[in-house]
């Protein structure tokens, strides 16, 4: 009897400790290479603690509850699924990755800043005048993705490139804008819209690309063999790092309000050297 008094006794002591047992609360989507080689990133220059739930092991998980009970400093969500689940807390600074959808979300939420899968839109603009590229073809969703195409046409008129932009809605209306491009750009933008690229329509972007004789940048690799030109593809493990800096100063003290969204640093640049070399597009040094 008395040593089980002991252990309730060494229990109860042991339980503060535990209410703050970690820094990060980290919600991963679903079990995906991509998404542990952004935390294997994380994981770099200072050592953070942290507890990883993979929603997708779980038929329903209370983030409320959990967030209550371990009271985490802060929030990483990896991916859409963990960010829709994460915008359920309001109290605790939110950071979020590998998400299409955070720079539509942020603006209602101001616990919530993280990194964007779009590069910035000047390191396109710079490939682009290289090509000698100066009217470009970009399909968007503008509910989506209107703010970046705002920045984009900034960049662009910098660089002294006319983008031919073309809003799609729906992605049945994808063919038909492209169409409307025919004879009027030398190249095509393709951005990561999951409005106006879909499974349905990627194919249509390389198949304009051959009929008219412009390259198409885009923004994976798995597009290169399917006749994209070139390709600028985020470094996962470098934005796990980027990731790392940014809850870093947030747990330092930094507002959320001071740490704004940011465009990816680690950005790789790929090519397709022969479909380059049939467009007779050239890539400077």
């Amino acid at each position: 009897m008395r040593r089980l008094v002991l252990c309730i006794l060494a229990l109860a002591l042991l339980l503060p400790s535990l209410a703050q047992a970690y820094d990060v609360l980290v919600l991963q989507s679903k079990r995906n290479p991509a998404y542990d080689e952004v935390l294997k990133g994380f994981g770099g220059s200072r050592t953070i603690s942290k507890r990883v739930i993979v929603l997708s092991d779980y038929a329903e998980v209370d983030l409320v509850r959990i967030a209550r009970e371990d009271r985490p400093l802060l929030i990483l969500a990896v991916g859409d699924t963990a960010l829709a689940a994460a915008r359920r807390i309001r109290n605790i600074p939110v950071v979020a990755l590998m998400s299409l959808d955070l720079h539509r979300l942020q603006a209602a939420q101001p616990n919530l800043t993280g990194i964007d899968m779009f590069v910035a839109p000047e390191r396109y603009c710079n490939l682009l005048r290289q090509m000698n590229a100066r009217r470009v073809g970009v399909l968007y969703n503008p509910a989506r993705n209107g703010w970046y195409l705002r920045k984009a046409r900034q960049a662009a008129e910098k660089a002294g490139i006319t983008l031919v932009a073309r809003e799609v809605t729906e992605p049945r209306d994808t063919l038909a804008k492209l169409a409307s491009l025919a004879g009027k750009v030398d190249a095509l933008w393709m951005l990561p819209d999951v409005t106006a690229v879909t499974r349905e329509t990627t194919e249509a972007y390389f198949h304009f690309s051959q009929q008219q004789s412009v390259p198409v940048v885009s923004f994976a690799a798995s597009y290169l063999g399917l006749g994209a030109a070139a390709v600028f593809e985020i470094d996962r493990a470098a934005l796990g790092r980027q990731a790392n800096e940014m809850v870093t100063a947030l747990l330092d003290g930094d507002a959320v309000g001071s740490t704004p969204l940011s465009f990816p640093r680690g950005v790789v640049l790929k090519t397709n050297a022969g479909i380059l070399r049939r467009l007779g597009a050239s890539l400077e040094e």
